[in-house]
Formats: C-alpha cells, structure tokens, sequence
C-alpha cells in the first residue's frame, strides 16, 4: 500500500493558507511530533525541486516540498539593491528541447529577451572573441603563431593516446600553445585545481572544438562562425528570479485548495532521514514518503542519512566541489565594452571572468548606470577594502569603467556549491553511493544532487525526470 493511500494517517501539518510559498510556523506547545504521509517528499526547491513538483502536480500525484532556506529558486535568484539587480553571476537560459522551451516561456511571463551572445577573451592587453581556441585573430602575432602552430601540429598528430586528464584533453585537441595561453591557465582559475587533477568527462558539450578550418580563418579575422552551447540565450527583463517566481506561482496554481500543506514550504529542513523507515525527521513533524526527491547537495544528503553505510558515507566525503566568492558592483557610469562576459585567463588579475548584469537586460540597472559580476580566482575569503582597489585598477585598464570612481558600490558574495570537480575519484565515488540510495528508492538529481556540470535547462529536465520515475515507483505510467 503506498504511504499516501487511504488506509495510513495523514496528520494535518502546521502550514495553512494559499500563496506561492509559506515558511515554518514557530515551536509548537507538544511532546510528540506529527505524523503525516505523502506519496511523493521532494527536498530542494530549486530548479530541478519545482521542476519534479511541476510534473508531478500536471499527473495529479500528492507531494510536499521542502526548501531549507527562506526562499525557492537556488542560485536562480534575483537580488535588489539600491535600484541595481543582481543574479547570482550569470545565470542564461540556453533552451534546446521545444517542449521545455514552451515551458519556460509560461513561467517567465510575457517579454523576455532573445539575446545573441558577445563574449570574450581578455589577454595579453587586448580583447579576443570567444572562443580563445578559434579567435586568435587580435594577439600579439608572436601568441597567435604559437596558438595557430600548436593547433595544426595536434591536428596532424598520429597515434595520440587517449587523454588521461583535462590538461591531456586540451594539448591533445587544441595544442601546446592553445593550452598554455588560454585553456589550462583559466580552467585552473576556475576550477580551484589544475586541469591534471581533473578528467575531461564534463566538458564535451561546454568546450568547443573547433574545425582547422575554423581556427585559420579566427587567426585571420575571417571566423564569423559562432561556436559553443550558449551563442543565443533568454533572459527574464527583470533578471532570472523572474524564472523562479514564474515557476513557484505554477506549483501554487495547481496545489489542491484542500492539500493542506503551501506548494513549498520554507526553512523547513528534516534533521534526519531514516531510510529504512522512508521518513523524514524534522523538529516537529515526521513526514512518511514513498519515494524521495532530493535535489540537495549530494554529500549533504548522505550525512542526513540515519546509519548509513560506512562504505556511502565514505565515498561521499570523497566528492569534491569548489565555493566561489564574487562582487557584484554597482556603477554610476555604462559599461565600457558592449560585451556580456569577459574570461580572464592571466594571473595578474583577481578575478577570472566580469559580466555585465545590465547589457542582459537595461531594467537590471538605473538610466545611465550599469551592474556587473566579477568572479574571484582566490577562493580564500577576501578583504573587500584591501581587494577593490584591486579589481577596479583590472576594469579601468580592460576599459570597463573609466575610473575606479565609477564604482558606486560593491558587494561580497559567496556560493558554497559552485563547481562540482570530476576529479580521477569522482566515478568510482559516485557509483558508490547513487546505487545505493536508488535502492531505497531516494532519487538525488539535479546539478548537486546529481552531481554533475549542466545548465538550468538541465535543471529542469532533471526534475521532470525525477517526477517520471517517481510516478513508475508509485506504479503509475509517467
């Protein structure tokens, strides 16, 4: 019998009232906590946590969400500050599936942007477009005979063993010279670790590779091709957390009025879950599931578990992944370039990769102002005051400002899951623990709960996913 079926208690639970959301009510006056039950317990209401929520809600299966922060949506979030609005870095939708696209378009409301990429590369003094590996038309011809000779002599090359790392990865496709002034001094920015450390399993749909073609005709400035996954994106007027309240007001649309419970409901974290009972354990209630959705950072689902198994929880504190800290600054000037990111490969710099908020969208700042992103390569905690004369003295001299003057206001920002590393671990790691928690019938998806590299759009079909199997466990068709 599944746990939601008639025949099992269904405790009402302390959320009342309709809306989008709801947070916790305060302590209760009891001993015991409640029971209740629910086919379907989803942790997480980011993306791919609403998403699972959304389909299961479209096939009529009963569901609870549980977000352990105040707000849904993740890292898709918008924040305003002073008549500024700031994502968290750059957030785009890079929509390939027809079905999701329609979607996405429904939760974002009636006018967003259809944007045409302007990326690119700032190095050696002088911006390039991206990509570095097809565009080295602009460089110092000293760099650029070193790209375009390196590129042609890995292209050439015969019998090249299959690369081990993603430092052997790029030497192999793209050159000595390619590499060593592009591809493994920025990877290693980005990634907190050197490009050795890491496979190149994550990367063959988010590194272009180009033709020969294609990097003769950059090297002359003939390469109007636009490589890579992300060449036209969308991007909500008022920055992406339009994209999650848009979602967040679809789940409350289709909630039962009877259902007791909020679509989501806020700062609400279990302590524990036992696994053999397929419960949840939170201060003041017991919630009995079917099946469980987790979106939540695999690791930290792991050490929620009540006595898991020592070789699960080991191999779990194997995965790794690397926080970011970032500014978001705010101008009293335009920005300088008309570009929507820069990569920094040089270490001279503090950060690796500035955006501008404002050339997504020109409701993202005040008339005649600008908002960027700067991301940090340090992943120590910085000193603000002793780090931004720093980073303005880097964007006055790529002519993003024109003084540090410019800046109106900056402010620190961290995101503790940032990248997930694919370190020589990381496979055998995963399969030690994804194996086990499918068994106990807990499916742990998304960009962290799955841990992987992948965009929102994956996000979404992430939780739609995880909503079908969910519905074929309950033994339901998807």
């Amino acid at each position: 019998m599944s746990r939601g079926a008639p025949g099992r208690q269904r405790a009402l639970t302390t959320h009342r009232g309709d809306g989008v959301f709801a947070a916790a009510a305060g302590p209760r006056a009891m001993t015991r906590p409640t029971i209740s039950s629910v086919p379907v317990a989803i942790l997480g209401a980011g993306l791919t946590g609403m998403a699972a929520a959304y389909h299961l809600g479209r096939a009529g299966v009963p569901h609870r969400v549980f977000e352990r922060l105040p707000r849904p949506g993740g890292h898709a979030i918008t924040l305003e500050d002073a008549g500024f609005r700031f994502d968290r870095t750059g957030h785009l939708l890079h929509l390939r599936d027809p079905a999701t696209r329609e979607l996405a378009l429904s939760w974002l409301g009636p006018d967003p942007l259809e944007i045409e990429r302007r990326s690119m590369i700032w190095s050696n003094g002088t911006y390039t477009r991206y990509p570095f590996q097809a565009n080295t038309f602009g460089l110092p011809p000293a760099v650029a005979y070193d790209c375009l000779r390196g590129f042609i002599e890995a292209h050439f090359a015969k019998d090249r063993p299959l690369p081990r790392n993603f430092e052997e990865f790029c030497l192999a496709h793209f050159g000595e010279g390619i590499s060593r002034h592009f591809m493994i001094p920025y990877n290693s920015r980005l990634w907190g670790v050197h490009p050795s450390e890491i496979t190149a399993d994550w990367c063959s749909r988010f590194v272009p590779i180009p033709k020969l073609e294609d990097v003769l005709a950059g090297a002359v400035g003939l390469n109007d091709r636009e490589l890579g996954y992300n060449a036209r994106f969308l991007y909500p007027r008022l920055g992406i957390g339009q994209l999650t309240h848009g979602l967040a007001r679809a789940l409350a649309e289709q909630r039962p009025r009877d259902a007791g419970t909020p679509a989501i409901e806020l700062s609400r974290s279990p302590r524990s879950i036992d696994w053999r009972a397929r419960e949840l354990v939170f201060d003041d209630e017991i919630v009995r599931y079917d099946v469980l959705v987790s979106s939540a950072p695999l690791p930290a689902l792991v050490r929620l578990l009540s006595d898991a198994p020592r070789a699960v929880g080991e191999a779990a504190s194997r995965l790794r992944c690397t926080h970011l800290y970032y500014l978001d600054v705010a101008l009293d000037t335009p920005c300088g370039q008309p570009l929507h990111w820069v990569y920094v490969p040089e270490a001279k710099y503090p950060f690796y990769r500035v955006g501008c908020y404002s050339h997504f969208s020109a409701a993202m700042a005040p008339p005649g102002k600008a908002g960027l992103y700067v991301e940090l390569a340090d992943r120590a905690e910085p000193d603000l005051a002793a780090l931004l004369p720093r980073v303005a003295e880097g964007l006055v001299e790529m002519g993003l400002i024109p003084a540090p003057s410019a800046i109106r206001f900056a402010r620190l920002r961290r995101i503790d899951h940032a990248y997930v590393v694919f370190d020589h671990s990381y496979f055998g790691s995963l399969e030690a623990v994804r194996p086990f928690l499918e068994g106990q019938r807990i499916l742990s998806c998304g960009r962290y709960g799955g841990w992987n590299y992948s965009s929102m759009e994956d996000a979404l079909h992430f939780g739609r996913d995880a909503a079908h199997r969910a519905q074929a466990l309950l033994g339901g068709a998807p």
